[in-house]
């Protein structure tokens, strides 16, 4: 989700910290996401690439295992989502694909 320049990618363990951010001006051409199977890896490559598809930055995803490949069409509401979307207090949130080439 990209709000004021900025990529949202989560909240943070402390009370305090509602946002993390990644601010757009601070991001590198390359990038290294690492972890252990079900730690959050592909999530976290999709809403980094559809954030910066967001703000008119051009993103190369190699897709392997075929795990992105839905990232062109909306998403489709459910119970899970919503439960999510009200965790984060993701106000006004709209499902959307993201333009994408093969």
């Amino acid at each position: 989700m990209l709000q004021d320049n900025a990529i949202w990618m989560g909240v943070g363990a402390e009370p305090d910290c509602n946002h993390v951010n990644l601010l757009l001006n601070q991001a590198n051409r390359h990038g290294l996401i690492a972890g252990a199977s079900g730690t959050g890896k592909t999530v976290t490559l999709k809403v980094m690439a559809e954030g910066f598809s967001k703000a008119g930055v051009p993103v190369f995803m190699a897709d392997v295992k075929g795990d992105i490949t839905g990232m062109c069409a909306p998403g489709e509401d459910a119970e899970d989502m919503q439960k999510r979307i009200k965790k984060f207090g993701l106000e006004g949130f709209t499902y959307e694909g993201c333009p994408t080439r093969v």
